[in-house]
Parts: C-alpha cells; sequence; structure tokens
C-alpha cells in the first residue's frame, strides 16, 4: 500500500498574548499534527525561531493554502 502524502496544515495567527516575540500577529505559519496536543487544546507550530512549540489552539485560525502557495512556504522554510 502507497503511504499516503501529508498535506501541510497552515493557520493565521490572531492572538499572542505572552508570545510576541515567538508569534507575530496576521501571520501564516505551519502546523505540525499532534494529537496528544489537541487534546489539550495545544497546537504544535512552527514559529518565529524556526522550531515547533506548542501554543494555545485559540491563538490560531486554520486557513486552506493552495497547493501552488504550500510549495513556496516549504521553500521560504
Amino acid at each position: 500500500m502507497e503511504a499516503q502524502k501529508i498535506r501541510p496544515r497552515f493557520v493565521i495567527c490572531v492572538k499572542n498574548d505572552n508570545y510576541i516575540v515567538s508569534l507575530e500577529k496576521r501571520k501564516v505559519y505551519q502546523v505540525i499534527p499532534d494529537p496528544r496536543a489537541a487534546k489539550h487544546r495545544m497546537m504544535r507550530v512552527i514559529d518565529e525561531s524556526g522550531e515547533d512549540y506548542l501554543y494555545p489552539a485559540t491563538y490560531f485560525v486554520p486557513i486552506r493554502v493552495p497547493e501552488v502557495a504550500t510549495k513556496v512556504f516549504r521553500i521560504a522554510a
């Protein structure tokens, strides 16, 4: 069976209280799937440091990104 291709998920930051250095409002961030974090209403996001960290899920709004844009985001990262 062929492995399924996992499409990166993206979100827009709408809140950055207590994380003003790590997160910028209105900026698009890539999400790393983390079911355990989701159970605690957290989201694993690649932040301004370039590393993935947990943040409150309420700080983000999910968005749909066209495949061509997904490729551009990957290159920029």
